[in-house]
């Protein structure tokens, strides 16, 4: 395995970020990290604890014990060693993350500790909004997933369907539009393409394409040939 490949996927909601990495990660025998999980777990605590202020939502994430775990074909989360996996994907969540994330401090702590995790493993798949700009601006392989917005309306619909939450389609693509509104003009780290970033369209190709597509910007790389 090469040493230290970071392979950096950003996009919007709904784009394919998260199927795409993991799937990528497992091919590639990389580890893989979900950073919205993590922008979940502090907004569903904020939300549990009822902490309004920028202040407390900081000083939670620079203190909250955050793991994440990737051996079931999911992500499952925890922190301070209890399991909320199923928590962040609430409807409610979904609503908060976006102003969750804005916070400075918050997205300062949760940097230095998605540093962390990549510090410790040889290879890693790490996807959000801003990995490729911000987390690791030297990535060996960046990309930038979009969507159509109808189609990831439809994406987010079929994941809260298969939950049994029934969430009409309107409030979903509302959501939707709050949170790129959100994660495009925030002052800090904004949702933004890399400039040397890959970008890959989903909206009409499978999974299998998109995945493939991603792995052919990783055989590119020098550090992945020298290794093989």
């Amino acid at each position: 395995m090469p040493k230290n490949l970071i392979v950096a996927i950003d996009g919007p909601a709904g784009s394919g970020k998260s199927t795409s990495a993991k799937l990528v990660a497992k091919k590639l025998g990389y580890l893989y990290i979900d950073t919205g999980a993590m922008y979940r777990a502090v907004t569903f605590l904020s939300i549990k604890k009822k902490l309004l202020s920028d202040e407390d939502l900081t000083t939670l994430a620079e203190s909250v014990d955050i793991s994440l775990r990737f051996d079931k074909g999911f992500t499952e989360v925890f922190v301070d060693g209890t399991d909320i996996t199923d928590e962040l994907r609430s409807y409610e969540v979904n609503k908060k993350v976006s102003d969750v994330s804005k916070i400075e401090g918050v997205r300062k702590a949760l940097v230095k500790k998605q540093r962390e995790f990549a510090s410790r493993n040889k290879g890693i798949v790490m996807e959000g909004r801003d990995i490729g700009t911000v987390v690791f601006p030297d990535a060996d392989v960046k990309i930038f997933l979009t969507a159509a917005l109808d189609q990831r309306v439809e994406r987010r619909a079929k994941e809260y369907e298969g939950k049994g939450i029934d969430i009409p389609v309107e409030n979903i693509k509302e959501n939707l539009i709050n949170r790129d509104r959100i994660d495009s003009t925030r002052e800090v780290s904004p949702l933004t393409k890399a400039d040397d970033a890959v970008e890959i369209d989903t909206s009409s190709v499978t999974i299998a394409e998109q995945v493939e597509l991603i792995l052919k910007e990783v055989r590119k790389t020098k550090k992945f040939i020298k290794s093989s």
